[in-house]
């Protein structure tokens, strides 16, 4: 059987104070990361931070719509919609 994927819209705020996922905006989870938005460096940090917030491994987590926007498509491996709704 596949593993289930889902997908998630997050918007990013880059260079913030700390790491964290800071709650739901609408339809997107906001995402707040220290690191700046600059070769891919916040969008590295975002995959992280949201792996570790669901209790999944770094490759799990992949960023595959808005590379260089603030509102970004990810796509979770491992989880179906309704898993990864209970554990944000």
């Amino acid at each position: 059987m596949a593993e289930p994927k889902c997908q998630l819209a997050i918007k990013v705020v880059p260079g913030a104070s700390r790491d964290g996922v800071a709650g739901w905006l609408g339809d997107a989870l906001k995402i707040r990361v220290a690191a700046p938005p600059e070769r891919g460096k916040a969008n590295a940090a975002v995959e992280r931070v949201l792996a570790e917030a669901l209790g999944l491994p770094r490759e799990a987590v992949r960023i595959v719509a808005g590379a260089t926007s603030a509102r970004k498509t990810v796509e979770v491996t491992g989880l179906s919609e309704s898993e990864l709704r209970q554990r944000l």
